[in-house]
């Protein structure tokens, strides 16, 4: 898709009867740009089930892609220009001094990172061709266990012949340069992923984002417009859907939903999403409705139904489903008791009509894991709505996507497999599930072994004790390539206070479990939780370490805990040994609320030492060290037992 990047926004958009109903889901900035986020593709493919007019659009890669061109470099250049001397960062300064190499090496980059030209890797990874700017400093901090000499900085992570992935990883940071001098020069906000975050993300207040929106359109705004305006003009909907899955969505969403109400206001736009579904459950805003005519809570299918219908004349307001609109000025929410679609008839995800040979397989950050996020397309798909488990405190458990738990046959599931690949033409998946119960993953291995379905897939699980060594053999020889779980706080009692259901010791087994069978194994790590000491963050690190070193984990981040009002502890503090701090009035966002620990800790300075710890275990480094060597503070000695993981891997889990 192309559109003119600095004229006036036209479209030329039609109404239609209500009885054609044409429907347009929208990915809005941003999202991964390696993939679709699969929200359009789930909506598209159900709705064209029930023989609706259905069409989808990526707007954030198609956003990215105008700005990442030599026409759109050089329209950034020209904002430069603009700029008095002053005004512009060293950043900025620096990408002005060298814009003929950003702008005749953009081109072929992109090319590279879609794939299309894989043979420029070498002149990529030589260093000798890319401009560098701040982002490339970075590599100088990079020392290989086993050479000092500093000779290759990235000699411990390539080695001497990933040439691809090195080239890969120079032309992300290359791209994140560019992306800090868009911060810069054009617009604050901008960020690959985390666009304008800061104006949604638990935000009482409407007014940040009011005042945005209301602002003259910078060079990005006005290049989503068009690209908007092009998709009108394009596929000419009566009903536009925007899936805001992230705070960093939410800002383009609400550009894009006024757009269109700017040219064509008889176009219904709809406002969804995980976003919507956690911070905006109370939302009670009217100025919301400026820009989007309904807002839609939890999974799409019932109330997109119930709205259709609405749209159609067959069913009153008052009998939508889960369903913002305003009426006389005042917000109002309706939700008629109608059942959700079960998990088994949502139907397939289809990708038709998004560009999968324009997605940029990126290689950011240099960790096993977070690489599979960033790299290469990976169909997404749900193995179950919802979560088993849903008893862990920390998450948002009293909410849709975590407390309805409906799971689809193994049948059912391969089904949609098989017609994903002929789609696509590409057998990598990411399952999706906040945790994959056990076994439903059984009985899908063991249906895509009957079937003889090759694929490769992933996902995130719960380490329980079901995951048996046998299990784990047989995940991997249906295609399970890495897992991802949580380890949180790595303490015994914490994980009790947690109601995580598993100890220290069955995570070691079931890691070592599918270690050894040839999977790698993430680790999602948490530190601040409530009533958390500084002992309990050491214990946990030596913990960790003792994983590492075992050979149970291959790789693993650690996380601020963060506290929400629709999780177990934001609901009754008082269980946890904290107080929370109010929310500030508004009528718009509430999601994240602060909480006072008595514990007095100051847990980001311990972060520091938690992170720094975790990346070098990742690469060999430090695992036979005092984890203490890691603050550059005094902390106190470990309790843990040095063996702690090697005795529990000896030890017999019981059935």
């Amino acid at each position: 898709m192309t559109a003119d990047m600095t004229a006036a926004p036209t479209a030329s958009v039609t109404a239609a009867p209500a009885a054609t109903l044409r429907v347009l889901s929208v990915i809005p900035p941003m999202t991964q740009l390696n993939t679709p986020y699969p929200s359009t593709a789930y909506l598209t493919g159900f709705l064209r089930a029930q023989g609706v007019a259905a069409v989808q659009e990526d707007l954030a890669l198609a956003l990215i892609l105008q700005l990442l061109s030599a026409a759109g470099l050089q329209a950034v250049h020209g904002v430069i220009l603009a700029l008095l001397p002053a005004q512009r960062s060293q950043r900025v300064t620096r990408f002005a001094e060298r814009f003929n190499s950003y702008a005749e090496s953009i081109g072929p980059v992109i090319a590279f990172l879609q794939g299309r030209d894989s043979t420029l890797a070498h002149r990529i990874a030589g260093r000798h061709w890319l401009p560098e700017g701040p982002r490339f400093a970075s590599l100088d901090v990079y020392v290989s266990p086993g050479d000092v000499s500093g000779a290759d900085p990235m000699a411990w992570a390539f080695g001497a012949l990933g040439v691809q992935d090195r080239a890969r990883h120079i032309a992300t940071l290359y791209l994140n340069d560019i992306a800090d001098v868009l911060k810069d020069a054009v617009d604050p906000r901008f960020e690959f992923v985390r666009y304008g975050e800061s104006l949604a993300a638990s935000q009482a207040s409407f007014d940040p984002l009011a005042a945005a929106l209301a602002a003259p359109a910078n060079l990005v705004d006005r290049m989503l417009q068009a690209l908007t305006l092009a998709a009108l003009e394009l596929h000419q909907p009566t009903v536009v859907l925007l899936s805001a899955p992230f705070p960093g969505a939410v800002y383009a969403a609400f550009r894009i939903a006024q757009a269109i109400k700017a040219v064509a206001p008889q176009i219904v736009t709809v406002l969804g999403g995980g976003y919507v579904n956690t911070e905006l459950r109370t939302l009670a805003e009217p100025r919301v409705f400026d820009h989007f005519d309904y807002v839609t809570l939890d999974a799409g299918e019932r109330p997109l139904l119930a709205l259709l219908d609405h749209l159609r004349g067959r069913r009153s307001a008052q009998r939508l489903v889960r369903t913002f609109l305003r009426e006389q000025g005042t917000v109002r929410y309706v939700n008629f008791a109608e059942p959700d679609v079960p998990f088994e008839q949502v139907g397939t995800p289809t990708w038709d009509g998004l560009p999968l040979d324009r997605y940029l397989s990126l290689l950011d950050m240099l960790n096993p894991m977070h690489r599979l996020w960033s790299d290469g397309r990976w169909n997404k798909l749900t193995v179950a709505h919802g979560c088993y488990w849903k008893k862990c405190s920390f998450c948002d458990v009293s909410l849709d996507y975590i407390g309805r738990y409906d799971a689809a046959s193994a049948v059912t599931l391969v089904d949609r497999i098989e017609a994903i690949v002929a789609e696509t033409g590409q057998t990598g998946f990411h399952f999706v599930d906040e945790a994959a119960p056990p076994k439903s993953l059984k009985a899908l291995a063991a249906e895509l072994q009957t079937r003889r379905v090759g694929i490769s897939w992933w996902g995130n699980i719960r380490f329980e004790k079901t995951f048996t060594p046998e299990l784990c053999r047989q995940l991997a020889d249906s295609g399970c390539i890495a897992i991802s779980g949580g380890l949180e706080v790595a303490s015994d009692r914490l994980l009790a206070l947690m109601n995580k259901g598993v100890t220290v010791a069955q995570v070691a087994r079931v890691t070592k479990g599918f270690a050894d069978a040839g999977v790698l194994v993430h680790a999602y790590l948490m530190y601040g939780f409530p009533t958390q000491t500084v002992q309990d963050t050491v214990d946990a690190l030596e913990t960790v370490r003792q994983l590492f070193a075992n050979g149970c984990i291959h790789s693993g981040f650690f996380h601020r805990f963060t506290c929400t009002v629709h999780s177990p502890v934001g609901r009754a503090p008082q269980d946890y040994g904290v107080q929370l701090v109010p929310l500030p009035p508004g009528a718009f966002a509430r999601n994240d609320i602060g909480f006072v620990d008595p514990a007095g800790v100051d847990h980001d300075a311990l972060g520091v030492g938690l992170k720094k710890a975790v990346y070098n275990f990742m690469h060999g480094v430090g695992l036979d060290d005092d984890v203490r060597m890691w603050w550059d503070f005094a902390v106190p000695k470990a309790r843990v037992p040095r063996r702690l993981i090697e005795r529990a891997l000896a030890e017999v889990a019981l059935p």
